[in-house]
């Protein structure tokens, strides 16, 4: 009794005596065991291929030992010749010597294992968002376009209320009513915010997004990236973790550009064979992709991710397409006294807010495509009000990040409001949005970044209208210094 008294008490001992927690007792699990056996023949996935055989760091499935055993014992192949063949020599004792750097796949290109509490749905009911909460955070971001992210926090709110439906056991009730998905058109000239709305409403509820450019998109056979490419960066933002991925959200930035060529009689590999093979993925469907890369090649792994709980979004400036909205405006008027003025619309600022699917169907898009994209927001352009605020007012704004870069060299940084008011003018000239912001202001603070550094005395700098117009410089303020000096 006493020894097993003894066995037990030092059970949970280390080798210096020291107790070990039932934690640290487990055997730590290995980086490798995270990801599943790649086949090294065909590139399928253990999820896919069932148990493989290793074989000096190779992985082979049963289909491909299989095809191997039969091509030499039926095909009348030449048992004498394999000697000469790499990696093919009959003597097993020597994979060992294979080098493990020569058959090992890189792990970006491995596929996350799927356990059984990835299986559960990723979203509960009560931890999905509500659309005002939705709003708020990308009010914290995103000044303006109040309209389009009302329309976006619903859209999205729905769309999650949706997939956890769909993964609950209440799909299966009779009666259970299918929600279609949501998918959402983004319009708006570009620096908007389109992208940089996206990529907010990604962050705030912590699901991979993909931004893919509709530009580099081309029908399957030709040069360009496959439409199957958007879920390959999409997998590849998720860690290739499938389960995750196949909650994410799609950013198909320029999706005006693949509207249908007019007067051409080549063939629109580019544009609407683009759209056309959109459509499979918009509406939801089981995609065999690349991991790791977006070319399909023999040497890549190859996995399924289904589409039908991902969040496709697509936007586009769509240019001219004002002037479509005006025409049809225009041309549903009167003869006479009630005639519309052929410029009424002309100094509409929220003309694209009037947008309807004849519109984008003139312009190019085919009425299928449109039809899988059932919500429309369209964002309007940045006054220079609004310009104003975008460098001041949203938690990581422009003049934030200068001030911080500067308050690390323990030197306050000011900026006059006339100073301000001139840089969102400069940025409306060219025409740009939001974009041109950052372009003006690198220009003036370039020098500033250079010298401060070099004099520790200075300990506060404030940028007038002056300087940046080149009529002349920054007030410098010295440390401990109460009357400032024009630099």
């Amino acid at each position: 009794m006493e020894d097993k008294e003894y066995l037990e008490e030092t059970k949970d001992r280390d080798e210096g005596g020291k107790a070990v927690s039932e934690e640290a007792g487990k055997t730590p699990v290995k980086d490798d065991d995270e990801y599943e056996k790649i086949c090294y023949v065909c590139r399928r996935p253990e999820s896919k291929t069932g148990p493989m055989v290793t074989m000096g760091g190779m992985n082979l499935c049963h289909d491909c030992m299989q095809k191997a055993f039969d091509s030499v014992t039926q095909g009348g192949f030449d048992l004498s010749k394999i000697q000469n063949m790499p990696y093919m020599n009959l003597n097993l004792s020597e994979f060992g010597n294979l080098n493990n750097q020569d058959v090992e796949i890189p792990k970006k290109q491995k596929i996350k294992k799927r356990t059984p509490e990835a299986k559960k749905p990723e979203f509960d009911l009560k931890d999905i968002p509500a659309p005002h909460v939705i709003k708020q955070r990308l009010d914290e971001y995103v000044i303006g376009q109040e309209q389009a992210k009302k329309v976006i926090s619903v859209a999205v709110y729905n769309h999650y209320k949706r997939v956890f439906l769909v993964d609950s056991d209440k799909r299966d009730e009779e009666g259970n009513v299918q929600i279609e998905k949501s998918n959402i058109l983004m319009i708006g000239p570009t620096g908007s915010g389109k992208t940089y709305l996206v990529k907010t409403l990604a962050k705030l509820l912590d699901v991979p997004l993909a931004i893919a450019d509709a530009t580099s998109l081309t029908e399957a056979g030709y040069i360009g990236d496959d439409i199957e490419s958007v879920v390959s960066k999409l997998l590849a933002a998720a860690d290739n973790d499938v389960d995750r991925a196949q909650r994410g959200i799609i950013f198909i930035d320029e999706i005006d550009k693949i509207a249908k060529k007019k007067n051409t009689n080549s063939r629109d590999v580019s544009g609407e064979s683009v759209q056309q093979e959109l459509l499979k993925l918009l509406e939801g469907s089981n995609v065999e992709v690349p991991v790791g890369s977006n070319q399909k090649n023999a040497l890549t792994p190859m996995t399924t991710v289904s589409t039908d709980n991902i969040l496709f979004i697509c936007g586009g400036a769509f240019p001219d397409l004002e002037d479509i909205i005006k025409e049809r405006l225009t041309n549903k008027s009167s003869i006479g006294f009630a005639a519309e003025l052929k410029d009424k619309f002309d100094k509409d600022p929220n003309i694209l807010g009037r947008v309807m699917n004849e519109d984008l169907r003139k312009f190019g898009m085919i009425p299928e495509f449109l039809g899988r994209l059932p919500i429309t927001v369209t964002l309007q352009s940045l006054t220079k009000e609004l310009l104003v605020r975008i460098l001041k007012e949203p938690r990581n704004a422009i003049l934030k990040q200068y001030e911080k870069l500067l308050e690390l060299d323990e030197v306050k940084l000011v900026f006059e409001d006339e100073a301000l008011e001139w840089i969102a003018e400069q940025a409306m000239k060219k025409e740009t949005g939001a974009r041109a912001l950052r372009s003006i202001i690198e220009d003036f603070m370039l020098d500033i970044m250079y010298e401060i550094p070099k004099d520790d005395n200075i300990g506060e700098v404030v940028i007038t209208k002056e300087y940046i117009e080149g009529t002349g410089g920054p007030v410098i303020m010295l440390r401990g210094q109460e009357v400032p000096r024009l630099q």
